[in-house]
């Protein structure tokens, strides 16, 4: 929201007597009823659903842009992000590494989060990602000391990516592909028609069905990987292998969508771009 309202003010009346008089006045309003006010109507799904996309890291990378490395790092969170999501889980797998300790696996990385929460409030930055990281690494320390199991801290992140995995496949069977309808609000209606225009268009429907196919790949991988570690309780490798297919395996299927979402989005203002 704007610091301030630039929105040019009408002026006022002038000194001309004729504007003045009562005969050219305007009829005054009716008591009962109050001016409508536009900016007081509840905003549409359609526009709550783009806003939370533009929200989300995957806006950083718009349809018909030019890939570049700034807004991949900007995507997955930036310098500050990647910390953040890297440095509990990294802190958890040096920690039970050397001393196959519990408690201290588990509560040193809940102390790495609070103290990038602490950062941004020092700092005045915003608090969202902070404490959704937070949250996850307090819950998944929580369901290891509660179980007394070092691979009880696995379990949020294979129910999180078991959810993706199920939503997505369920989009692909609807044929609303997930990522053509991020796409699609990613696009100014301006540009491209409405938000689901890329429906009629058989090579756009085509490439971002792919895309989501390759999505359902990154979660299915990593069920594939962890559930048998987290059954067979390879703590160390199960952390290990996590660390991997997280942010870097994000990272890179991230650049590939962006890479064939461009092949058939294209900016109006940018007709080279392909």
């Amino acid at each position: 929201m704007p610091e301030h309202d630039d929105t040019p003010r009408p002026e006022t009346a002038g000194s001309d007597p004729a504007a003045a008089s009562p005969a050219n006045a305007p009829a005054p309003a009716s008591a009962g009823a109050p001016a409508a006010d536009p900016a007081s109507a509840a905003p549409s799904f359609s526009a709550q659903f783009r806003e939370a996309v533009q929200n989300a890291g995957i806006a950083r990378v718009a349809p018909g842009e030019a890939p570049s490395g700034r807004a991949l790092l900007g995507a997955v969170g930036g310098v500050r992000g990647l910390a953040e999501s890297v440095l509990p889980g990294f802190a958890f797998l040096v920690v039970y590494a050397i001393t196959k300790e519990l408690v201290p696996s588990v509560v040193i990385p809940v102390v790495v989060g609070l103290v990038f929460v602490a950062l941004r409030l020092l700092q005045r930055q915003s608090l969202t990602m902070s404490f959704a990281g937070i949250l996850g690494v307090a819950v998944s320390a929580g369901l290891a000391l509660i179980t007394g199991r070092a691979e009880s801290n696995f379990i949020p992140g294979i129910v999180i990516n078991s959810v993706w995995l199920v939503g997505l496949l369920i989009t692909l069977a609807i044929r609303w592909p997930l990522i053509g309808l991020v796409v699609g609000f990613l696009l100014p209606a301006n540009e491209d028609g409405s938000h689901v225009d890329w429906r009629a268009d058989p090579a756009k429907r085509r490439v971002l069905t792919v895309a989501t196919w390759i999505w359902v790949g990154l979660f299915a991988l990593r069920l594939a990987v962890e559930v048998p570690l987290y059954l067979t309780a390879q703590v160390e490798l199960l952390a290990g292998l996590k660390l991997i297919l997280g942010v870097p395996l994000y990272a890179a299927v991230l650049w590939v969508t962006w890479l064939l979402v461009r092949t058939v989005f294209v900016r109006r203002d940018d007709t080279a771009t392909v």
